[in-house]
Parts: structure tokens; C-alpha cells; sequence
């Protein structure tokens, strides 16, 4: 396989399904997730080489000594070749890494490719433990740096872990097509952003998401619009649209204590309100979010209507403000908008 085949096969955010990571192609050898399965940790915060795709995403809303809202993704997926580890550079295991620092008027970013049969990416077993490079995300912090800017993020997990669906099953079409999907919403967050030659104390709360799959998407989906959403009561929020030949929803409630709804098809309703041009590509930066079951009826807006990476597969992801039925911060990612 050639350069440029490895790289398009490792990129699961294309406009078009099938280059979702091959998302929506044939499983070919890989296994797939079913119901019933046992999560163990720290083990399943590990890779997973025997499904094709995988993921480890954390989200940040972060706010300056006077009130500035930004935001901080740190992301690292992993792609098989084959199912196996393997060591050296012949591993079959692909991985990349997106970074990225939103402020109101700015949004900077950076993309790294890496290979774990030599230790430049990879993921412990033994602990939350991911690195590519000098970017690394454990459970007591966060750092990635660009050209320009980075941030040095200390974490604290305050609360339980998160199984969407059906105890971690995530269904992502009326097919059948399923994830493993867990989160750790309950994240405290401080440290120091770098931007601009300046030194920036922040302070907020981070959302992290593990999911790894072979074939999670249906062959006509062509891309989704997902929400997670912590509001002020303390219930949070995470709400998901794959856009195909029909629009499939699926939603998590998580309630202030923990306790979590899992709502399917249908529940969870996300409406675009405004669009906005940015990088030649346009799309939604103002929704309507409504889970009528929880009460909810919200107004979702980018805090910077440009929080676009233009990386070797483009999308749109930053930090949003929510008010109406319940008040709040979040994040909001959009794929395959043209």
C-alpha cells in the first residue's frame, strides 16, 4: 500500500463514508462489537488491534482570569491495517493525532501521524495512558503543543464512567452498525494555555470519549453533528445526528448523580439555525437541540464560528454556549460538509 493510501485509510472524519475510516465498509476480518460485553479497566482504556478503528477524544471548556471562553481538543485515533499489533515498522497499526486551541477570535491546530511498532504513538494497558510524540493524555493531564500555541492541562476525574446505548453498545444506523462508546464526562481542569506569547491561567471542566468499532456506520451515512453538553444543574448531555439517507439520533441523559438514560432513534433532535462560511465550507454554528423527554429545549452556538481544521480530512469542532431550557457550556463536532 502507498503513502497516500495509508494516510486516507487512517482519517476517520471524510466527507464521504466510506472514508470515515472505512467506517462504512465491510468488517474484513476485523471483529465486531455485539451486546453483552464486559468492560474491564484500566485494560479497555488501551487499544483495541482487533477492531479496525479507535479513538480517544477529550473536549475541554476552559475560561481565562477574565471570563474568556476557549476551548481544547486533544484527539488520537487509531487505524488497523491487519488485527494485530505487531512490532517494529512493519505494526500494522496507523495512528494520528489532532490538536487544537480555540479562543473567541482565533482557532489554531495541529495534525501528527505516527507509528506505535516503534513507540512513537501508542496506548498503555495498565493505565489511561495515549501518547503521539510529546502530546500526551493520562488521567491527571493533557498537553499538545503547535507552531504557535499549546497547553499544559491538569486533570481530575470526579465522577463515574459513561456507557452509552445499551451498556456501551452505541447503534449508529437502523442497520445494526454499533460502536463500544464510553465517556468520562466528569473532568476538572486547570493549568495554562500558551497563545500569542502569552502565558493564559485557565480553569473549566473536560469531557472524554473512547470508542472503538470496525464498521459503525451505514455505507450511505456521510457525516454526523454530535453534542456533548453540561448544563448548570449539573445533568449533561450527549446527543449524536449520522446524516444519510434517513437522519439516525441517538442520546445519553446523564443526570447530576450519575445515573444515566439511554434514548434511541428518534428522542434526541438537533435543528440547524444559523450557517456560517468558513475555509470555503458552509455550515451550522447555531442549533436547536430538543430531548423532550428530559425537558430539554436548548440554543447551541460556537463561541468562534471558525473553529474549522482544514487537516487532511476537514472538519468543524469547538466549544459552544447553551441557553433556553437549561444553560450551559459544551462541545459541538460537525463532519462532512462540503
Amino acid at each position: 500500500m502507498n503513502v497516500k493510501a495509508i494516510v486516507l485509510c487512517i482519517l476517520p472524519m471524510c466527507a464521504m463514508a466510506q472514508g470515515f475510516a472505512g467506517l462504512g465498509e465491510t468488517v474484513d476480518g476485523f471483529a465486531v462489537p455485539t451486546a453483552g460485553y464486559q468492560f474491564m479497566f484500566p485494560e479497555d482504556h488501551g487499544a483495541h488491534p482487533e477492531f479496525r478503528i479507535e479513538w480517544w477524544y477529550v473536549t475541554a471548556n476552559l475560561t481565562g482570569p477574565d471570563g474568556t471562553q476557549y476551548g481544547a481538543q486533544w484527539t488520537v485515533f487509531r487505524n488497523a491495517l491487519e488485527p494485530e499489533m505487531g512490532t517494529g515498522w512493519g505494526a500494522p497499526q496507523i495512528w494520528l493525532g489532532h490538536a487544537a486551541l480555540t479562543t473567541p477570535t482565533d482557532h489554531y491546530y495541529a495534525e501528527r501521524f505516527g507509528r506505535s511498532g516503534i513507540g512513537q504513538a501508542g496506548a498503555k494497558d495498565t493505565s489511561l495512558d495515549v501518547w503521539i510524540d510529546e502530546w500526551e493524555l493520562t488521567d491527571n493531564h493533557m498537553t499538545a503543543q503547535g507552531a504557535d500555541w499549546a497547553y499544559h492541562l491538569d486533570l481530575q476525574f470526579d465522577g463515574p464512567l459513561v456507557f452509552h446505548g445499551d451498556n456501551g453498545l452505541s447503534v449508529k444506523s437502523s442497520a445494526g452498525q454499533a460502536s463500544y462508546y464510553y465517556s468520562q464526562p466528569y473532568i476538572r481542569v486547570s493549568g495554562s494555555i500558551f497563545v500569542d506569547g502569552a502565558e493564559i491561567p485557565v480553569m473549566g471542566q473536560a469531557w472524554m470519549d473512547r470508542e472503538w468499532s470496525s464498521q459503525p456506520l451505514a455505507s450511505d451515512q456521510s457525516g454526523w453533528d454530535w453534542f456533548s453538553l453540561s448544563f448548570d444543574t449539573g445533568d449533561k448531555l450527549m446527543g449524536f445526528q449520522l446524516r444519510g439517507t434517513d437522519t439516525y439520533t441517538s442520546a445519553s441523559w446523564i443526570s447530576a448523580d450519575g445515573g444515566v438514560t439511554a434514548y434511541s432513534d428518534g428522542a434526541f433532535l438537533a435543528e440547524p439555525i444559523t450557517v456560517h462560511e468558513t475555509a470555503g465550507v458552509t455550515l451550522p454554528v447555531e442549533w436547536r437541540v430538543t430531548l423532550p423527554l428530559q425537558g430539554v429545549d436548548v440554543i447551541v452556538n460556537a463561541i468562534n464560528p471558525d473553529a474549522y481544521l482544514p487537516v487532511s480530512v476537514p472538519y468543524w469542532e469547538g466549544p459552544v454556549t447553551v441557553t433556553g431550557s437549561h444553560g450551559g457550556v459544551g462541545y459541538l463536532e460537525m463532519t462532512g460538509y462540503d
